[in-house]
């Protein structure tokens, strides 16, 4: 009887550790679907299952070659075409596999392939969590989401919210760009990536860093903050935080904004921007400025907005300032209300009540042109009631007036001034300590005044000139002022942060 009872017990554990091999009384029961052939060895607590095995737990499903099922330890060994699959559209598969069915942890080694709906993880090796749903590796990973193919050295992936986490070595690859980063986390359901990191984003035409945003693949369109920068091959734009539409060539930046011209050494900026790729425009504007910049002498410029032009190879070829307009170089400064720097023939051009200074000589005209040659000055013209007026050491004011004025510099000094149509001079003529021997009063069609050390020191008439000296006790207080005379330097920017105050309409004198 003992011995039946013994046979009996060992039939009992037989069945158990076959149908249900892994098993508590708190923990879900694997069961075994199904084995070519099944072995058990009651010595070593292990069951051997060969051939088409299917084994399952809760609603997740196993398949593979073999499995050793360890009772002991209530793990599982499985090897060779190795199969989860966990719903309908979560599937995983690998060479072999170490599976706790306690802790539901699945650990899977060589191969390893997850796919998810439109989502494919390959990699050596992947560990999945049943419990909190994630998969993580650490030696490598490839995952192609439709378009996109991102690659990461560890990366973690939330099975239920579809959204990968990456870190190290993070390369996202899509058809128009490839992006680098430190961390970054990728949602396949709508497929935005964002970057908790630096990271870098290589367009065809462009490079951008940045070290917190996010870039939604399928839209094309990114958002940027942390400092971001656009590099392109002769421009760089950099801000607090940008954003960009790819599909409309549309951007917007706010904060520091900064737009950096290599090419032709200028920098544009404010506080606010806004970009038009396709029609080759941008703006920027509250507390704007530009700088056309080199080793000696820099020129600032403010206005309420600026604006710049491109061609089609991204190219600058025109900067416009519109309202408020002033600007400082330590050898030259100006007010006017709108200004246009032609990038193409190095000239800026100054509208609507422009004033320029030139050490001690005040140049105005209905409008005035800088020409540029390099870094330097070469040349300005000012066109229609052309004036300048110099202030001497005793107070007396020197000018000079015509139809057009065309003024010549070298080494960013004035030297000559060429005056075309009804010319007319006022001019004190004093001795070397001041004594003033006379004013001089002179008209002619054309004349030539050389300046040293900013100051007039010979007028050549060009033509036929009338020209009357006065005693200082002869001349009436109206014939010292020619007609339209103004002395703004009330206006004058005094040094690059000058610039930013409101420009003073009232004047200090002015003629009747």
């Amino acid at each position: 009887m003992l011995r039946k009872g013994i046979r009996f017990a060992l039939v009992v554990a037989f069945v158990l550790a076959v149908v249900f091999p892994v098993y508590s009384q708190t923990k879900s029961k694997i069961f075994i679907d199904r084995a070519d052939l099944q072995k058990y060895s009651e010595a070593l607590g292990i069951e051997r299952l060969i051939g088409n095995v299917i084994f399952r737990q809760d609603e997740t499903r196993y398949y593979c070659d073999t499995a050793d099922i360890d009772t002991k330890t209530n793990t599982l060994n499985a090897y060779g075409h190795v199969h989860i699959a966990f719903g309908d559209t979560l599937n995983v598969y690998a060479d072999k596999m170490l599976y706790s069915s306690e802790t539901k942890v699945a650990q899977l080694f060589s191969n390893v392939k997850l796919i998810d709906k439109n989502t494919v993880l390959t990699t050596d090796h992947l560990v999945y969590d049943r419990k909190t749903k994630i998969a993580y590796y650490a030696s490598g990973g490839t995952i192609i989401n439709q378009e996109n193919t991102l690659v990461s050295l560890k990366g973690y992936y939330h099975t239920e919210s579809k959204i990968f986490y990456f870190r190290k070595d993070v390369m996202l690859l899509s058809p128009e760009s490839q992006t680098y980063s430190d961390t970054l986390v990728y949602d396949t359901n709508n497929g935005v990536a964002t970057f908790k990191g630096p990271t870098e984003i290589e367009g065809k035409e462009s490079k951008i860093y940045c070290e917190e945003g996010y870039y939604d693949t399928r839209n094309d369109y990114s958002r940027l903050t942390k400092r971001p920068s656009i590099f392109s091959s002769e421009q760089n734009i950099s801000a607090d935080s940008i954003s960009y539409d790819n599909k409309r060539f549309y951007g917007e930046a706010f904060g520091n904004v900064e737009i950096l011209d290599t090419l032709n050494k200028v920098i544009v900026r404010g506080e606010i921007g806004e970009m038009w790729d396709k029609k080759g425009v941008s703006y920027v504007t509250d507390s704007t400025r530009a700088i056309t910049y080199d080793d000696k002498d820099s020129m600032f410029i403010h206005s309420d907005t600026m604006w710049m032009y491109f061609d089609k190879d991204r190219k600058a070829k025109k900067m416009q300032a519109y309202r408020n307009v002033r600007i400082f170089r330590k050898s030259m400064q100006g007010v006017c209300d709108s200004l246009t720097y032609d990038m193409q023939d190095s000239a800026i051009r100054l509208y609507i009540k422009p004033v320029l200074w030139s050490e001690k000589n005040q140049l105005t005209g209905d409008s005035i042109i800088i020409k540029v040659s390099g870094s330097r000055v070469d040349s300005l013209m000012l066109y229609n009631t052309a004036f300048m007026v110099s202030q001497d050491s005793l107070g007396a004011y020197n000018q000079i007036k015509g139809k057009n004025m065309t003024g010549y510099f070298r080494k960013n000094e004035l030297k000559t001034i060429k005056v075309d149509g009804n010319a007319q001079t006022i001019y004190f003529i004093r001795e070397e300590d001041g004594y003033l021997i006379g004013i001089n009063l002179a008209e002619a069609s054309s004349m030539l005044i050389r300046l040293k050390n900013s100051e007039i020191s010979a007028i050549v008439y060009l033509t036929q000139a009338q020209e009357t000296m006065y005693p200082q006790n002869e001349i009436k207080p109206e014939q010292k002022k020619l007609k339209g005379f103004l002395w703004l330097e009330n206006q004058r920017p005094k040094n690059k942060m000058d610039i930013f105050r409101k420009t003073e309409t009232a004047s200090t004198e002015k003629s009747e």
